[in-house]
């Protein structure tokens, strides 16, 4: 059997254009964008471009964008920059407060393990709880408001059950209480229609290995009206905030990825849709005590996670990777932990099923007659678990 990769939550593959668009710059086109002559000027040239598309995909000015390498350090640099900010604000009245930021309990690790260190640092997090679905509720984020908030971070769509945050509601709260809105908006770029205007999102950060660029480049848009510090000092690229040279190929792949993205977005996610609703349509049908994690219409078009009572999801990833089936249990960045992750404890699934969990992410390659093979062998090791272990059942 050839081998069914459904784990693009995790990382997708690069599209051959993107690939093509790319090579010329790692041989002919080689030059560092910050020499003085002609061909250099001509990289650089080419890598504003490909800032001013990304500007205008998300509905920003250039000057608002800058090149990272993913998402983890755009998450990084802005809470970072936000605490700084907050403390000097903080100063000029006296009496100095911690900073004081509010995010959700299902985030990536990039800003909750960030928060944490931050915590240890002397500020303060609150950390939103999230309905059984996976969704904050605006009054809680409303209740945690204070004086000392200097931001509100909150990820657009979970990159384990696929849930989409009310981010208009989150905006609009912001704007109200002239707190700066920052979303971890890793999963949604490339899949999702954004407009940080219309949105009041104040930073944004993604990675291009999500929407079939290549890994290890990314980039973190930031409002003009929010004062931003330097992350990495040395030279003078990205305006003097982040030294080192740029990674070129990976910016013009990045810029290739998702101008693809953008061209088939609304039919790629109908596609993707129909495949996720027909694969849960099935399982909850075909396999007795099967759950779907998350919300059914807050949802990315191509998340599917599962939860099966009395099986463990660890031996059913075993199973299926011998298979050559490539699915995750969660995040891939959580992979070396045993256990529940943090996001399914945080919807409160009954004991029975919280080990038994399975997220399948679908891409624009995947087929039907993949996914009812992935059934077939689903099924058969579902039951093959249970009738092994029939005391968790007894």
């Amino acid at each position: 059997m050839s081998k069914i990769y459904l784990d693009h939550a995790a990382t997708t593959a690069v599209h051959p254009e993107v690939l093509e668009a790319m090579l010329p710059y790692y041989t002919q086109e080689f030059y560092n964008p910050s020499t003085g002559y002609h061909a250099g000027r001509d990289i650089k040239d080419k890598i504003e471009e490909i800032r001013e598309y990304i500007a205008s995909c998300i509905h920003a000015f250039p000057d608002e964008i800058y090149y990272t390498s993913g998402g983890t350090e755009g998450d990084n640099w802005i809470l970072d920059t936000s605490c700084r900010n907050g403390r000097d604000l903080i100063s000029d009245v006296g009496n100095y407060r911690p900073v004081h930021i509010i995010t959700s309990c299902i985030e990536h690790h990039a800003i909750l393990n960030t928060c944490k260190e931050l915590e240890n640092r002397g500020e303060e997090v609150s950390y939103l709880p999230v309905d059984s679905h996976g969704r904050i509720r605006i009054t809680d984020l409303q209740n945690e408001i204070r004086r000392e908030t200097g931001l509100v971070s909150i990820q657009y769509a979970n990159n384990e059950i696929g849930t989409i945050q009310p981010v208009n509601q989150i905006g609009d709260l912001c704007r109200k209480y002239e707190i700066p809105f920052h979303t971890d908006a890793v999963q949604a770029c490339g899949h999702i229609p954004i407009n940080v205007q219309e949105m009041n999102i104040h930073s944004l950060s993604a990675s291009a290995h999500k929407f079939r660029g290549p890994k290890g480049v990314g980039f973190l848009y930031v409002r003009r009206s929010v004062p931003l510090h330097s992350y990495i000092h040395g030279g003078s690229q990205e305006r003097g905030f982040r030294a080192g040279t740029e990674n070129v190929p990976g910016i013009i792949g990045m810029g290739k990825a998702l101008e693809l993205a953008y061209q088939d977005m609304e039919i790629r996610s109908r596609n993707e849709q129909r495949l996720r609703d027909y694969f849960i349509r099935r399982i909850l049908r075909e396999i007795p005590d099967s759950r779907i994690n998350g919300h059914m219409l807050y949802r990315l078009s191509n998340n599917i996670n599962l939860a099966f009572r009395y099986v463990n999801g660890s031996s059913l990833l075993i199973l299926l990777d011998d298979d050559e089936i490539y699915v995750s249990a969660g995040s891939a960045c959580n992979s070396d932990h045993s256990g529940p992750s943090h996001v399914i404890r945080a919807l409160h699934l009954p004991e029975t099923y919280e080990n038994g969990v399975l997220r399948i992410t679908i891409g624009e390659e995947n087929t039907v007659e993949e996914l009812d093979q992935v059934i077939r062998l689903l099924k058969y090791h579902v039951e093959e678990l249970r009738a092994a272990a029939p005391e968790l059942h007894s």
